[in-house]
């Protein structure tokens, strides 16, 4: 399933619009990477998670 393993993220649900404004259903996914964990452990992450995890990596070598 397209979830965020470390904050849960999911798909959004919304609907899109035609010029005629006929209603479409739509399921908005979030950006998801892999991301390398300090134990070598491999998960999916949004992208906004990958970037806290790094700036917590950053912190702690400073």
């Amino acid at each position: 399933m397209r979830k965020c393993e470390i904050c849960g993220k999911g798909y959004l649900a919304t609907l899109t619009r035609s010029h005629s404004m006929r209603k479409t259903k739509v399921r908005l996914y979030p950006n998801l990477q892999w991301l390398k964990l300090e134990h070598g452990r491999r998960v999916k992450a949004c992208t906004k998670c990958m970037k806290t995890h790094s700036r917590r990596l950053a912190a702690v070598a400073v």
